[in-house]
């Protein structure tokens, strides 16, 4: 006995409200309708084009001639479905209008005609289609049995789907003209509000007071006396060089002066007997000023092997073992000594972020032990050249004075410093790197 139109609307609806996700409740429309309606395939479409199910098919994903045909058959048909529920039969006029590839897969593949419904959400929006190729337009109770079916079809499409996620454009339209201007409006004046103009770079605590203090003569470091950040006082030393060779050639002088003071005593003494060693007296007597000359620069090089805090401060330098037994020139700095009362700011700031920047410009400090304290300052010094800095990027020296209301802050320490240039519009502010950039792009 053949299933009432009730008990078959029934049935499609409750395998409809038992789908899980909008995918099982495609497969079963596209195949539990098949016992009301005897069709030759059904087909599920979504409101984007996508072809969620097909029947007789566990899932439309692979490739076959016949899927890719209906993809691209999809758009053309779609645009004459009518927007209820109807029964479709191209003519011949429109398939000869159809592109050539519509046209030939539709009488390879399709019988006569479509019965399309659509299904919509309860605000109207639409969700997809769910089509049925068939020989005939479908019976009358069939189609009121379908059309029953459709709307439980689209509530559970709807509730398993969620609500539709509406990008910028669909959201701008759904503002109302009044909104839309009061919006724009909004954003014209805010794009007008005056801001600073700032940018962000790395820095360092550096000393503001300090003096290079570097090797006196060409040698070898013996021993480091300090360690790093150390507080020292006037007179203490600070590093020595090797004075092996030295002591060595004092001892080679002082014999040398001693024969030459030698050699000056007997021409002296027979200077009064031999007239040629009276003659060779004058040359002598040079040759023995020559030999403690020597002497006395000997003992003044011994002197400066010791290299001692002219005033006090703290030793800024990296690692003594990075010294020890190095050889170094006359002049090569080893280390800084630096007031620890007056530190400051040096800032490399990249090429890409320059501002701006005068003078006076306010400047704050966080440190990356303090992120949460700012240190102010003010610029003191700019550079009009770049260079590349400790990171390998072309930047900007920046010097800056730290604040007294700063606190105490160790040198050597690094953060990040927000600098903060002149006041200008928030347009200008925001779009200023996209606009340096579509100059340098373009040319304009």
């Amino acid at each position: 006995m053949r299933p009432t139109a009730a008990a078959l609307a029934a049935g499609l609806e409750a395998r409809a409200r038992a789908a899980e996700n909008v995918a099982e409740l495609a497969f079963s429309m596209a195949n539990d309708s098949h016992a009301c309606l005897p069709f030759r395939q059904a087909l599920v479409f979504a409101e984007d084009g996508r072809l969620l199910a097909v029947s007789g098919l566990a899932r439309p994903s692979e490739d076959s001639p016949y899927l890719i045909w209906l993809r691209r058959a999809w758009p053309w048909l779609s645009a004459r479905l009518p927007d209820e529920s109807a029964w479709f039969a191209p003519g011949a006029g429109d398939l000869a209008a159809a592109p050539a590839e519509v046209a030939d897969g539709w009488h390879e593949w399709w019988p006569a005609g479509v019965y399309a419904l659509p299904l919509r959400r309860r605000s109207g929006e639409p969700l997809g289609r769910v089509c049925f190729l068939l020989d005939a337009p479908p019976p009358v109770d069939a189609a009121a049995v379908l059309g029953q079916a459709s709307r439980t079809w689209a509530y559970c499409w709807e509730m398993l789907a969620g609500r539709p996620r509406l990008g910028l454009k669909g959201r701008w339209r759904a503002l109302a003209a009044g909104r839309r201007r009061l919006l724009l409006g909004g954003l014209a004046l805010l794009l007008l509000l005056p801001v600073r103009q700032s940018a962000l770079a790395p820095a360092e605590v550096v000393p503001v007071d300090a003096m290079a203090i570097t090797a006196a003569l060409d040698g070898v470091v013996k021993t480091v006396h300090v360690r790093p950040n150390q507080a020292v006082k006037a007179g203490d030393p600070l590093f020595s060089l090797d004075d092996t060779t030295l002591r060595n050639r004092l001892e080679v002088t002082r014999k040398s002066v001693a024969v030459a003071d030698a050699e000056l005593l007997a021409a002296t003494q027979m200077s009064f007997n031999d007239s040629r060693s009276k003659a060779e007296l004058a040359a002598l007597t040079g040759r023995a000023h020559e030999r403690r000359a020597e002497l006395a620069a000997v003992q003044a090089q011994l002197e400066r092997v010791d290299a001692l805090a002219p005033y006090d401060g703290v030793a800024v330098f990296a690692d003594p073992d990075e010294w020890q037994g190095r050889p170094v020139v006359t002049g090569e700095r080893i280390m800084l000594l630096a007031n620890p009362d007056k530190p400051g700011m040096l800032i490399h700031l990249p090429v890409a972020d320059a501002i701006a920047l005068d003078a006076g410009a306010p400047v704050k400090l966080f440190l990356t032990v303090r992120p949460l304290s700012p240190i102010p300052g003010r610029i003191t010094e700019t550079s009009y050249q770049a260079r590349p800095s400790p990171d390998g990027v072309a930047s900007y020296r920046l010097r800056a004075d730290v604040d007294a209301a700063g606190g105490e802050v160790r040198i050597g320490l690094r953060g990040t410093a927000k600098l903060q240039g002149g006041w200008v519009v928030l347009g200008y502010y925001l779009l200023r790197r996209p606009l340096a950039t579509l100059r340098e792009w373009s040319g304009w």
